[in-house]
């Protein structure tokens, strides 16, 4: 009889993981072009539980790349671009197995649409994946995480045009040849499953005043054109190395039925399979669901697929599952488009439910549905950080958090879950995504920035970063 694992594996990849665009700063150095995330702007005034920016015009953007005056956070970041061997140091103190990032596509290829790539921009993440292997962190690449150039957002409506799908096979294949040898695991597109508001623009490419008749069909064109291009890298990879793994990433939107009314247990099954498993169920089985072409039929939503495109999703599916994991919430059936709070969980300032034992659910639902080996690719709380008088950051809140939630993972393993790494968000602080401050912080390392980028950006370990380093220590035991 097959033994279950009774903790976590001997070779599990413990870590972190951040973006690209979130760290590096050095937006416009050594011939980098201008990519979606260079033109959010922090307003003076926001709310927190609001997504800021990600939704703009042609004409907004134009206006951001001449601006000289408003601060965009992205632009210049933490600098990771220039410090990120002090901070991979740290995280080797830490005793990190594994560090997930992503290249920023636009330092690659400035427009997108070059038929050779930067070498400038190359050179950079040869010198960043030689610096985790040479302190034994394993690489965990993501291909696409909000750096889609510019360009291709203003020219082409981004991932609308069937032409960015070989526009980003180039990107791939530069960086599959390049680094074949020195990355096992890829994850081709970050989240790919949220395309719906601030994402249209951030994942998709879309512009705002696009597509006003019929929005709804060209978000889905454009997913379907990010999904064909992810079956052929997939593809490209195998050709290439077939030794390097090609996973997808999901961005975890479980919903419970507010009540055990019939009614709202299926709205919330109804919910779940179109916004949580829809790509994953694409990816990983190799095509689309017929709950998927029935939801197209009824909103009147019009998708050109080719046999192409069917076989190409047929042959080519992922190696293993990756998703991030923050927070659950609840559905009613009489307000599908709003999910609401759970009123038997805590929130955070930024509206997050903290929610460790829907994190064992969500485990259990991917591996139940699907078999396939499983990588947390984030994983954490964000909170307003003090450095106190004696110069420390006591983080109690987030050592809690994050223990909770490793709990629950290993007891999923124990389940008979699958998981091979955890890479939680993020170990070193870092942009915001959603509202682009840097007082949202997450990381075990604190740096000395606020939200205007104002300070010595001097890194400090708060306390969970000397807990996290027991806890890899232990290999899960110490928790």
């Amino acid at each position: 009889m097959k033994q279950l694992q009774n903790g976590f594996p001997k070779d599990f990849l413990w870590g972190g993981a951040i973006a690209a665009n979130q760290a590096e700063g050095a937006w416009d150095v050594e011939n980098k072009g201008p990519a979606l995330a260079d033109v959010e702007i922090l307003p003076e005034k926001y709310s927190r539980e609001n997504i800021v920016g990600f939704y703009h015009t042609k004409e907004e953007i134009e206006k951001a790349l001449s601006d000289k005056v408003g601060y965009y956070p992205r632009r210049s970041a933490i600098d990771f671009y220039h410090k990120f061997d002090e901070d991979l140091e740290l995280m080797k103190g830490m005793g990190f197995k594994c560090f997930r990032t992503s290249f920023n596509w636009s330092r690659i290829f400035p427009k997108g649409n070059e038929a050779k790539p930067n070498e400038a921009g190359l050179k950079f993440y040869d010198r960043l994946i030689d610096s985790m292997i040479e302190k034994n962190i394993e690489p965990v690449m993501t291909i696409s995480h909000y750096e889609m150039p510019l360009h291709l957002a203003m020219e082409y409506n981004g991932w609308h045009s069937g032409e960015t799908i070989d526009f980003f096979l180039n990107l791939c294949r530069v960086l599959f040849e390049r680094f074949q040898n020195k990355v096992k695991y890829w994850i081709i597109i970050n989240q790919i499953n949220m395309v719906k508001g601030w994402t249209e623009f951030a994942s998709l490419g879309m512009l705002k005043d696009s597509f006003p008749n019929d929005r709804n069909s060209a978000i889905y064109q454009a997913l379907h054109h990010q999904l064909v291009a992810s079956a052929k890298a997939k593809k490209l990879a195998k050709e290439i190395n077939p030794r390097m793994q090609i996973g997808m990433m999901n961005g975890e939107d479980f919903v419970y039925p507010a009540t055990s009314r019939p009614e709202d247990v299926f709205a919330a099954m109804e919910r779940n399979r179109v916004n949580n498993y829809f790509c994953s169920d694409v990816l990983v089985r190799g095509e689309y669901p017929g709950y998927a072409l029935r939801y197209f039929k009824n909103y009147n939503i019009t998708v050109e697929i080719t046999e192409e495109d069917e076989t190409v999703l047929k042959e080519n599916t992922v190696d293993f599952l990756s998703f991030s994991y923050y927070f659950t919430q609840n559905l009613s059936a009489g307000d599908t488009e709003r999910p609401l709070p759970n009123p038997y969980i805590e929130k955070s300032i930024w509206g997050w439910a903290t929610d460790p034992l829907g994190f064992r659910n969500s485990l259990n639902q991917y591996w139940d549905r699907y078999g396939l080996p499983i990588f947390i690719a984030e994983n954490g709380l964000g909170a307003l950080d003090e450095v106190r008088e004696d110069g420390k950051i006591h983080d109690q809140y987030r050592i809690d958090y994050l223990s909770a939630h490793i709990r629950t993972m290993k007891e999923a393993i124990k389940d008979g879950v699958q998981v091979f790494g955890y890479a939680s968000w993020g170990p070193i602080d870092i942009i915001s995504c959603s509202q682009g401050e840097m007082s949202k912080r997450y990381g075990y390392i604190y740096v000395d920035l606020d939200d205007r980028g104002r300070g010595s950006g001097k890194r400090l370990k708060k306390d969970s970063y000397y807990w996290y380093k027991k806890v890899i220590e232990s290999n899960g035991e110490i928790i």
